[in-house]
């Protein structure tokens, strides 16, 4: 198999056979992402992914497979049967097709286009949402505002494919801390999404929010004014059947739920951190990774 690059994927696509069907970034603009700076934007040539497939084949039974790198769902509607279409082919047995996608990229297609992709085992797509405080997705420079990050995930529910969002704590400093947590909330409601993943803001060096850090100009909230976020995330969010997760190594505090079944006994326990503010219950820095 061959890679190029660093390679990224959901915690959930752990176990999944990685296929790279782009290089690097379609977007590759928002403030806080350092996945992919040095990487060239490249939609790779199909023989070259007929290749991977080919080598992965002989890897045996494959149960997932996820389509990197950062939004291969950028790919054109033709390609990205095709590319499917391969999948298939040399991985009969595969249950469940993942890829990131951007809601521009949803957007761009019909309900019908994903339909189609749905057919060929495209059975879930990974959103980054972020945050729901429109002010603050300009700052970032998301590339899409509120309302068109929620009609992105209403076409991929409508589409019958699962749809997994991350959102990401601290990402409107101190001073945009509860607007941002208030805002987060109400998108999530607006969504209501299959899968949340809350990561936390880790500055890396390069990106513009470092370089707004270092010049004094953004500041992060500690740790229990990360959980804040959280709880009033949880707190004030609405979902049909939610698995709401936070156990990324990013974060202080690992959240696991089913909500709403879970949302009192989940409040209670991180009220309970809040309270004591005792660093002792928290992931110790060291651990903390992206």
């Amino acid at each position: 198999m061959r890679y190029i690059g660093a390679v990224y994927r959901p915690p959930s696509e752990a176990e999944s056979l990685i296929i790279q069907a782009t290089l690097g970034c379609s977007h590759n603009r928002c403030s806080f992402c350092g996945s992919y700076l040095n990487k060239p934007f490249l939609i790779r040539k199909i023989q070259d992914i007929k290749e991977d497939l080919a080598e992965s084949a002989h890897m045996g039974p494959v149960r997932k497979i996820f389509l990197a790198d950062g939004d291969a769902l950028c790919i054109p509607q033709k390609r990205l049967v095709e590319v499917l279409e391969l999948v298939n082919h040399y991985h009969p047995e595969v249950e469940r097709i993942g890829i990131y996608g951007s809601a521009k990229d949803v957007l761009r297609k019909s309900v019908d286009d994903l339909r189609q992709l749905n057919r060929l085992k495209l059975g879930i797509v990974y959103l980054g949402v972020e945050t729901g405080d429109e002010s603050l997705l300009k700052k970032i420079c998301k590339g899409a505002d509120y309302g068109q990050l929620v009609e992105a995930a209403k076409k991929v529910k409508e589409a019958n494919i699962a749809l997994s969002v991350t959102i990401l704590l601290g990402i409107g400093g101190i001073d945009g801390s509860i607007d941002h947590a208030k805002g987060t909330a109400r998108i999530l409601t607006d969504m209501d999404p299959d899968f949340v993943g809350a990561l936390s803001v880790i500055l890396v060096p390069g990106t513009p929010l470092h370089d707004e850090f270092s010049r004094g100009l953004f500041s992060l909230p500690d740790p229990f004014g990360l959980i804040e976020e959280l709880r009033i995330m949880i707190a004030e969010s609405s979902f049909s059947n939610c698995v709401f997760r936070s156990n990324h190594a990013s974060n202080y505090l690992p959240v696991k739920a089913t909500l709403p079944g879970d949302k009192k006994r989940i409040l209670t326990a991180i009220e309970a951190v809040l309270s004591s503010k005792d660093p002792g219950k928290l992931r110790p820095e060291f651990l903390r990774a992206l």
